[in-house]
Formats: C-alpha cells, structure tokens, sequence
C-alpha cells in the first residue's frame, strides 16, 4: 500500500471496523478505517460517516 502526503493513523488492534463515509466536497463515497481520513478522489480531509 502506498501513502502519500500524512503518515496512517490507524489502530488495528481490537475492535478497528471499516466505515462508509462521503467527502463533503466532491460527493465521493468510501470506505476507510483510522483517523485523518482524506477523500481518494480530491484528498479533501472534509469527510463524514455516511
């Protein structure tokens, strides 16, 4: 996997679960885990859970 731009901020250990979220800027929807989320489509950090 390759990161560009901030470092993962992700806790694997017990109870991580994938999320769905949607970028307030573009409309994008995914799937993630962590903090720090940024939208793969515009690297926007303005999302939110779906």
């Amino acid at each position: 996997m390759c990161s560009v731009g901030d470092m993962f901020d992700v806790d694997i250990s017990g109870d991580a679960t994938m999320c769905e979220y949607v970028c307030s800027d573009c409309g994008k929807e995914f799937k993630g885990i962590g903090k720090n989320l940024r939208c793969p489509r515009c690297h926007s950090t303005n999302v939110k859970v779906k």
